[in-house]
């Protein structure tokens, strides 16, 4: 993998060479020893049973680690104890997150070669098979050593580079698991570039350098992109996605890319699967200007769309036998004398007009042309758009789930169950005709903002209904929470970017299309 954005490297081994300094050992809930962690306390006279027994702290619940050195004879210097939790109740999930739980102790320790053993994993039996599991923990591992240091200094990259880790996993099934870590790995990457792309600041990611930049990565990997300036843009009506740009120095861009990787193969959907991501590179709130406190994160508003761009490369990196279209709006929301207003009357691509009551309700305009778009110039099988688009829906779920609106019980079954998978929570969310209608407006066909404070999210969808055609699958998905975190309480998630939506929807696609 390249690892311009880990701090480690991984390969898998079926046998040990030589010693070495730190090794890394699991040990289940009630402190049972896995079976490497067995053979080397047998092999050391028992001493890993003795530290364990002069200490009342570490038990092996989830994510609990301990620090103990070697025996006289022993292999390892020093040996990681990473607490699992009960065997018979781990999902790859907690896998993941014991990956995490590992690097965020070994990423303090002078040692740059590791090995995690996991050697005779199956006679264990524990839930979950060694094929599983040594692909997981490498992987909560990777996302976990995830490191955006682009804007460091160039003596600060070095000292950086000098602190990569490498990681070899001791497994009986090396070679297989070994391979679906690759296949894992595409998922990482893009996800990567996600959080890339969330972290970059907005001097350096307005619409036009962020749809160049979309072009550069996924050009090479076979991705389509068509780029739409504002003169293609207003040639298409796009009157709402361009009134909230026209405040900015910085022109509107709309981006479409699709991966066609059928290519005579059949594939379960004849129609591309489409996906659509609000691409506010930096949100002032425009006229209805937001409070100064805070306003710096507001880079993360394109985290929708930066999902949408990491699914494609995914898509292609996988070389995934489906036909997908991904649709961004790019538009920086600044307040200027050639600003929207509130009280402004828009006309979108569909022909509906829409009155402005907030200038910070922006990023369901860019929405509603870019689903316009999609369903013209497409016809997809089903449509899934992601954006940050509503506090509401922090309020509600905060930063551990994001809020799904789905019109479409079979599509909802396929996310839930990818959500299981991925680690990427999702929660289903109330579709109202109540909220629908609460959007239409007095003067206009439609109005930007509900007519009271609550319900929030639900009404924000409401507005977007308004935008799908009659009988079109469609799934909103409002990752305001989800997109950016300070306090990170996941083990494989970094400060700032999150890259919410890449895997969830990788695995829904995976699992469902190929």
């Amino acid at each position: 993998m390249d690892t311009a954005h880990s701090l480690i490297d991984i390969q898998f081994a079926d046998k040990k060479s030589g010693k070495g300094r730190t090794c890394v050992l699991p040990v289940f809930e009630d402190n049972e020893l896995s079976p490497s962690a067995r053979a080397v306390d047998k092999d050391g006279n028992k001493f890993i049973s003795v530290y364990i027994k002069d200490q009342s702290v570490f038990k092996g619940k989830k994510g609990q680690t301990f620090l103990i050195t070697g025996g006289k004879d022993a292999d390892y210097r020093s040996y990681v104890l990473i607490g699992m939790g009960k065997k018979d109740e781990l999902t790859p999930y907690d896998i993941e997150c014991a990956g995490g739980h590992v690097w965020k102790f070994l990423s303090s320790m002078a040692e740059n070669d590791i090995t995690l053993d996991l050697g005779d994993w199956g006679k264990a039996k524990a839930k979950l098979d060694d094929d599983v599991v040594g692909p997981a923990f490498a992987t909560g591992l990777q996302l976990a050593a995830y490191s955006y240091t682009h804007y460091k200094s160039q003596k600060e990259e070095k000292k950086n580079d000098n602190k990569k880790k490498s990681l070899t996993i001791l497994l009986a099934k090396a070679k297989s698991a070994e391979k679906t870590y690759k296949e894992m790995e595409h998922a990482t990457r893009g996800t990567f570039f996600a959080r890339d792309l969330v972290n970059t600041p907005p001097n350096d990611l307005y619409p036009d350098a962020y749809a160049k930049r979309i072009q550069k990565q996924l050009k090479p990997l076979g991705v389509k992109v068509i780029i739409l300036d504002e003169k293609k843009m207003e040639k298409l009506k796009m009157g709402a996605a361009l009134a909230v740009g026209q405040g900015s120095e910085n022109p509107s861009r709309f981006v479409i890319m699709e991966w066609d990787g059928r290519k005579g193969r059949k594939s379960k959907a004849d129609k591309p699967l489409g996906f659509v991501g609000k691409g506010v590179t930096f949100d002032t709130g425009g006229i209805s200007l937001k409070p100064g406190a805070g306003m710096d994160e507001m880079k993360l508003d394109m985290g929708g769309s930066a999902a949408v761009v990491g699914l494609m490369e995914t898509l292609a990196r996988r070389k995934a036998n489906v036909y997908a279209v991904g649709v961004v709006g790019l538009v920086e929301n600044m307040p200027d004398g050639k600003s929207y207003r509130p009280g402004d009357i828009i006309t979108s691509m569909s022909g509906k007009t829409i009155e402005v009551l907030n200038t910070d309700a922006e990023g369901r305009l860019v929405l509603a042309d870019a689903l316009t778009y999609i369903q013209k110039e497409y016809d997809p099988e089903f449509i899934i758009d992601l954006a940050t688009l509503t506090g509401a829906m922090m309020v509600a779920l905060g930063h551990e789930y994001c809020g799904s609106f789905v019109n479409n019980d079979h599509l909802w079954e396929k996310m839930e169950k990818a959500a299981k998978t991925s680690a990427e929570k999702l929660w289903r969310m109330p579709l109202d005709d109540v909220w629908k209608k609460d959007m239409e407006s007095s003067i206009a066909d439609l109005k930007n903002m509900g007519s009271g404070r609550y319900a929030g999210a639900c009404t924000a969808a409401g507005f977007l209904e308004h935008f799908i055609d009659e009988g079109r699958v469609w799934s909103h998905m409002d990752i305001a929470g989800t997109a950016w975190t300070k306090a990170p309480t996941n083990p494989i998630i970094s400060k700032g970017g999150t890259g919410f939506g890449v895997r969830v929807l990788n695995d829904m696609i995976q699992q469902n299309y190929g």
